[in-house]
């Protein structure tokens, strides 16, 4: 099993992690990836690459991400068939608790493994209140309970590395995208509880508790704004129509008309991104089965509302907020929904590949001053 770090100009941390886990866990293999840390950390990855760690580099950073991806590629050519284990550089995750993370993940059944903090003692405040806010917003999108979605010590089974490879985001929305992915393909989601440790204050942590948390949640915000637009030209259509024709059910009709393919155009190119024209006729099929269904839900709620003296707007407001997390799931799961090809796809962009240090063959750029290169 591998042991996957990413790292950004790391501190002494780094090797202390990678000394752990060799003298309390030496079947697992530690494989770091230096997200363009620059020159002046040269020693901390020589100091990792002496505790028998790999380490690759390329050159500026680029996101964690990236760096995940990087390593992912790398184990999936070096390991294949291995689980990897993703714990981060500076300190926060016990050797116990990446072990206890590493035997559920190899006596699981292929579900994601989350080490969950829970946010106990002394914790600082923009770690809580990040976390606190994405936990909120993911299960509403998702409606899958996490408590720590920020965590980056995690258990990804052999089977599901290709899929994780075709998740978008390249830097700390990347992991949340990856919660989001999962929830949506079926992919069963086992947390088990972890020991909080923060040194520090978390001073070490690149983490920007509003630019990187609006970045996380990017894809829950933006279907919440999409849904909103549309339940606007949704309403203003309703109205409209219901003045000219007097009629519930053609107006109901009419006005999902609209928001629905503003709603379908919108989330398909800006939300899942699942644009192609290639899969446009099979996406919209799904999305007006979707559409037919909705419609069929708001007219019997709207229906039943509006003969107890439920004023039309308001009867609207009510089971349109009732509908909202069916259509995103659906929409996730279903309409939109990506297959993860055979194999990953392959970076073509020089500055993605990395210099191998450690247990391996130098394979791209220049070594780190005082590094040998070694051969297997």
């Amino acid at each position: 099993m591998i042991v996957l770090i990413p790292a950004y100009q790391p501190g002494a941390s780094l090797a202390d992690v990678a000394r752990r886990l060799r003298l309390d866990a030496p079947r697992l293999r530690v494989v770091v990836v230096d997200d363009g840390s620059g020159p002046g950390y040269d020693a901390a990855f020589r100091a990792a690459v002496a505790e028998d760690a790999e380490v690759l580099r390329y050159g500026g950073n680029r996101g964690k991400g990236h760096a995940l991806k990087t390593g992912l590629r790398h184990v999936l050519a070096r390991y294949p068939g291995e689980h990897v284990v993703t714990a981060d550089s500076d300190g926060q995750h016990s050797t116990a608790d990446i072990m206890r993370v590493a035997d559920r993940l190899e006596h699981g059944d292929g579900a994601l493994v989350l080490g969950g903090r829970r946010f106990l003692g002394e914790v600082p405040l923009r770690s809580r209140f990040g976390n606190a806010v994405s936990r909120r917003v993911f299960q509403l999108a998702s409606g899958c309970a996490v408590h720590d979605t920020q965590t980056g010590l995690r258990g990804l089974p052999a089977g599901l590395l290709p899929r994780l490879l075709l998740v978008e985001g390249e830097r700390f929305e990347y992991e949340s995208a990856v919660l989001l992915d999962c929830a949506s393909s079926g992919v069963r989601i086992d947390e088990i509880p972890i020991e909080t440790i923060y040194l520090d204050q978390n001073a070490s942590s690149h983490f920007r508790p509003v630019a990187d948390s609006l970045r996380v949640m990017r894809p829950m915000l933006a279907f919440a704004l999409v849904s909103f637009l549309s339940f606007l030209l949704d309403l203003v259509a309703l109205e409209v129509l219901y003045a000219l024709t007097g009629s519930l059910l053609a107006s109901v009709l009419g006005a999902r008309v609209v928001s629905g393919i503003a709603n379908f155009v919108a989330n398909r190119r800006v939300v899942f991104r699942a644009g192609g024209a290639r899969t446009m006729a099979r996406d919209a099929g799904r999305y007006l089965a979707l559409a037919l269904g909705l419609v069929a839900a708001s007219y019997g709620l709207l229906a039943a509302l509006t003969p107890l003296g439920v004023p039309l707007l308001a009867a609207k407001v009510l089971s349109e907020t009732a509908l909202y997390a069916v259509s995103f799931q659906v929409q996730r799961r279903v309409v939109f929904r990506r297959r993860a090809s055979a194999s990953p796809r392959r970076t073509t962009h020089r500055a993605s590949l990395p210099l191998l240090l450690g247990r391996g063959n130098l394979t791209v750029g220049s070594a780190i001053p005082g590094v040998s290169r070694k051969r297997s």
